[in-house]
């Protein structure tokens, strides 16, 4: 039987804890911790994005996350916590389910870039 992006969402947010704002900023503040951010760069360019957060579009986050890939990024690393927003929520749910498939153990759903906002989370732009 076919899975629906509805089944897949459920999936991935029973998978991925969903955190506050709050939190997520004291989380943050620990070196431990990636702030990831997983909208298109057109979408981070218009907004900015929560302040020392890394941006990899949705789209390769596999590709920058995986050590043995020829793009892997070095702030990618299973021993940390990674927070991750997008624009609505949907987006980070999925990509913090993809991280836990990866051997991630640590992953947080902040949700929607709004949140980091309205939470009181500092924006940089670029």
């Amino acid at each position: 039987m076919p899975t629906t992006v509805k089944d897949m969402l459920a999936a991935a947010n029973a998978a991925v804890p969903r955190i506050s704002a709050a939190e997520a900023r004291t989380l943050a503040a620990n070196p431990q911790t990636v702030l990831l951010d997983v909208r298109d760069a057109a979408e981070v360019k218009a907004s900015g994005k929560a302040k020392g957060a890394v941006a990899v579009s949705r789209g390769l986050l596999e590709f920058r996350a995986d050590p043995e890939s020829p793009v892997h990024e070095a702030v990618f690393d299973r021993a940390k916590t990674i927070i991750i927003y997008c624009a609505s929520g949907g987006r980070a749910a999925m990509a913090g389910k993809t991280l836990k498939d990866m051997g991630y153990t640590d992953v947080r759903n902040l949700g929607g870039f709004k949140d980091w906002v309205e939470g009181g989370g500092e924006v940089e732009i670029g």
